[in-house]
Formats: structure tokens, C-alpha cells, sequence
């Protein structure tokens, strides 16, 4: 088979725009979460992360999470380009551990909360939410 010159232009052209186009990674996530906990595997309990299972729109999806007795909770979006969400740090005049705010996801995805605890674990909680309208160009 051969190529033509327009073909091959057309092929490098596709190559770079794929090369240059974000890759959804789990991997990535996990690496962010990992970042979170110096490396520590996050137990379940302890947190609770609210969030709807559907949202209409994905550029404001309410989530609330909470975790008694935490230093600070991050909150991750498995499936947008940047992973990290959120970080909410509590000190120790804070009245409670808890904190509510409206993120962006670009799809249907699962958001991850994980709250280190005042004794120095970390705890994970999982919600998965079904977007209609994507809110990260989607």
C-alpha cells in the first residue's frame, strides 16, 4: 500500500492531536491520592461524602463530606483532567469537620474523599455520580 503525501500529512496531524489530548488515567488518581497519604493505604469509616447520584449539570454538583476528629479531607474526581478537587484543612479551634462545596466533573464518575485523622490514618469513603451534561467541555 502506498501513501500519499496528503495521507501521511493527515496521519502525523491525528497523532499530534492525540498525543496532545488528556489522558484519563485511574492510574494518575491513585497517584494523587497516594500523594495525600504519603503512601498509606485509606481505610473505610470515618468519613462520610454526600453527593448526588445524578446531576444534571456537571459544572455545579453539590458535595458535602464530613469526618469527626479529621486535620484535612481531600476530595478527588476519578474521571476529570485534574484529578484533585479539593483539600479543606481543619485546625484545632474548628467546631466541626465538616465542609460543603460545588465541584466540576467532566462525566459520569466516581468522587473519592480522604480524610487524614488526628492520629495520623487515613480514612476513604466512594460515591459514584451520574452526570447528564458534562461540566469540563464535555
Amino acid at each position: 500500500m502506498k501513501l500519499t503525501r496528503r495521507q501521511t500529512l493527515f496521519t502525523a496531524a491525528g497523532a499530534a492531536v492525540a498525543a496532545m489530548l488528556p489522558r484519563h488515567s485511574y492510574a494518575a488518581v491513585e497517584e494523587a491520592i497516594a500523594a495525600f497519604t504519603g503512601g498509606a493505604e485509606p481505610g473505610s469509616g470515618g468519613v462520610t461524602l454526600t453527593a448526588p447520584e445524578i446531576a444534571e449539570n456537571g459544572n455545579t454538583v453539590p458535595v458535602e463530606v464530613s469526618a469527626p476528629g479529621a486535620v484535612s479531607i481531600a476530595v478527588f474526581a476519578m474521571g476529570n483532567p485534574t484529578p484533585a478537587v479539593a483539600t479543606f484543612n481543619f485546625g484545632p479551634l474548628a467546631a466541626s469537620q465538616t465542609a460543603s462545596t460545588r465541584i466540576r466533573l467532566a462525566g459520569t464518575q466516581e468522587v473519592v474523599a480522604v480524610a487524614k485523622m488526628a492520629d495520623g490514618s487515613f480514612v476513604a469513603d466512594r460515591k459514584e455520580v451520574k452526570v447528564t451534561i458534562g461540566g469540563c467541555g464535555g
